[in-house]
């Protein structure tokens, strides 16, 4: 028997295709049919007018244009050719035309509940004939038409969305949900493009509309229904490729309310789902195996609970098995591949910055794989730089990941030794040194490595000795770059820092304060990031050998400066508007006493 949705994707006009996203803005992938008013009719009838208006034949004699209807011998015709009551009827039938064509929708509390209440009895309806029909699907085929119109409809209240709380305390925002288990696959992923209309981010929706409609939403089992549609969507038929993105889509509105991220974290058939969908062998990577990587390096951002459930989930190990190819192919530029692995690291970046992060990364054999891709990569070596600064970054560990009473190893100081121990010092301090069009990016990820490195590795350790013997080689060279870097950064921030006070001019002093707040992230990225690894790192060489001292006073000395600038670069730090924890504070203040 012919399977209920092959029956129904004969119903012409209903499907909403999948757009390729290379070809449109991802963001609009979805936007339904409008309601349209009687465009073409009115249009056709102006048309029937302007003919009628055009007589054929020659005109007529001057005698019979001026012709009323008074000299009509009979009495019965009035220009038109019709009787006194036909013209009367003709003219009532005309006003209300004109009436009608002048009528606009009112969109208010009384048309949205209207347009709730015909969406609920196209919903009921259509359940009531399927229950009634079950085994002819012939009988209930026209009502899934019209609930498939019936969906499309609601796509109004995007345009309208000071009327959300309205439609969201009527059942019909329960009854659209409920739609994403309906057993035509088609309903299903239309109902989903319409929620993911409703909840875009491009709505223009105060933030109290939108949170009532999406809590109706979640109320009705929304991310549930989203997760099991996963398993059921077949991705090989483009219709169903259509339902994964927009129900990703939908879930990446929700994410836009940073309070919902670890709420849906903790969905971990999601997750699960999402590093299954990632790992899926594609030529060329689709627009949705991109989209489920975004939607992870989303999650992952800024949760550290979801980074630990990722971690926990084996996906570390997924993470760089899927980046490995990456080592000598790049992707293509601006393809949904190249956002994939771009996503992929950012996963792996957030992931390693916690302990079980930095646990699973060693287990992996991470630490490895980045350096291979650091010696031979393209484009993968900026971004594998940053994760091995992430793997190696100190990170608060809870007691059972700490250095515990048998003297394990913290998380973040064994990747640090592996580092060494996997000979990764060499490309390091390769990178560091080349002289032709150094990257910024590069530099700042090294520069951190450094400061990393001296802080975690175990004193009168051979990983330690083997760090500052490669200061130490070639009669300082790298300190020496460490000098020439920090004068580049310094005279950056130094010329930024003019920029601000001649801004700040005229300002009262809560004003300044407030600037000066805003202004910390470019002031970081202007250069006094850089700075303060480039002055820990020397204030770490100064406190390890006197022979690197020597040279790094010397070198200050070139442009009359002291250690005492090195010193106040950290004191600033701890003094900072920025919150330092507790532990790096206490490093902090062990370096400057090593410059006094």
């Amino acid at each position: 028997m012919t399977s209920l949705d092959d029956l129904f994707k004969s119903h012409a006009g209903t499907k909403r295709k999948f757009e390729n996203p290379i070809e449109a803005d991802p963001s609009q992938a979805y936007k339904t049919v409008k309601l349209q008013g009687n465009d073409d009719v009115k249009q056709s009838a102006q048309a029937e007018d302007e003919e009628d208006d055009d007589e054929a034949g020659p005109a007529l004699p001057p005698d019979l244009e001026d012709e009323g209807p008074g000299d009509d011998e009979e009495g019965r015709f009035f220009g038109g050719g019709l009787d006194e009551n036909a013209k009367d009827a003709m003219d009532f039938l005309d006003a209300q035309d004109g009436e009608d064509t002048m009528r606009e929708e009112k969109y208010d509390a009384a048309w949205v509940r209207k347009l709730a209440r015909d969406f609920e009895k196209k919903v009921n309806k259509n359940a009531s004939l399927r229950a009634k029909y079950e085994s002819d699907p012939t009988k209930f085929m026209e009502s899934e038409g019209d609930l498939d119109d019936g969906t499309k409809d609601l796509s109004i209240l995007s345009e309208h969305a000071e009327l959300y709380e309205e439609f969201a305390t009527s059942t019909a925002a329960a009854k659209l949900v409920e739609l994403l288990a309906h057993e035509n696959t088609d309903i299903a992923i239309g109902a989903t493009g319409i929620i993911s209309e409703l909840t875009d981010e491009d709505v223009a929706a105060e933030q109290e509309q939108w949170d009532a409609l999406v809590a109706a939403f979640l109320e009705a089992d929304l991310l549930s229904l989203l997760i099991s549609n996963f398993s059921r969507f077949d991705e090989a038929d483009s219709t169903d490729a259509s339902g994964v993105y927009h129900s990703l889509s939908v879930i990446e509105n929700l994410l836009s309310q940073p309070s919902n991220t670890d709420m849906i974290g903790k969905e971990k058939a999601l997750l699960a789902w999402l590093l299954e969908r990632i790992q899926k062998p594609e030529k060329p990577t689709t627009q949705n195996k991109q989209y489920a990587s975004e939607i992870l390096s989303i999650l992952t951002q800024s949760s550290r609970p979801n980074r630990n459930i990722v971690a926990e989930a084996n996906g570390v190990e997924v993470l760089l098995t899927s980046l490995a190819p990456y080592r000598r192919d790049d992707p293509e530029k601006d393809s949904d591949e190249e956002e994939y692995m771009e996503n992929l690291f950012g996963v792996l970046t957030s992931v390693v910055e916690e302990p079980i992060g930095k646990a699973k990364f060693l287990e992996a054999e991470g630490t490895e794989l980045c350096l291979l891709l650091v010696r031979d990569g393209k484009t993968s070596k900026n971004r594998a730089l940053k994760v091995l600064d992430h793997a190696c970054g100190y990170a608060e560990a809870p007691a059972q990941d700490g250095a515990s009473a048998d003297g394990a190893t913290q998380p973040h100081i064994a990747v640090c030794e592996k580092l060494v121990e996997a000979r990764g010092l060499k490309p390091l301090f390769s990178t560091f040194m080349k002289t032709k069009r150094p990257d910024p990016v590069q530099t700042e990820h090294i520069l951190a490595l450094f400061s990393s490195l001296l802080r975690s590795l175990p004193g009168n350790s051979d990983a330690r000795f083997r760090l500052l013997a490669k200061f130490l080689e070639n009669e300082y060279a790298k300190i020496t770059k460490l000098l020439a870097l920090r004068r580049d950064y310094s005279t950056r921030l130094a010329a930024f820092d003019h920029s601000l006070e001649s801004r700040k001019s005229g300002l009262t002093r809560e004003e300044r304060a407030e600037m000066e707040l805003e202004n910390i992230p470019l002031r970081l990225s202007e250069g006094l990031y850089a700075l303060q690894r480039i002055d820990a790192t020397l204030a770490w060489l100064v406190a390890e050998d006197d022979g690197a001292k020597a040279a790094i006073v010397k070198g200050l000395a070139e442009t009359d400066e002291s250690l005492e600038g090195v010193k106040g670069t950290l004191k600033a730090q701890l003094d900072g508007a920025l919150e330092v924890e507790a532990a790096e504070r206490e490093v902090l203040e062990a370096l400057v006493g090593f410059l006094d």
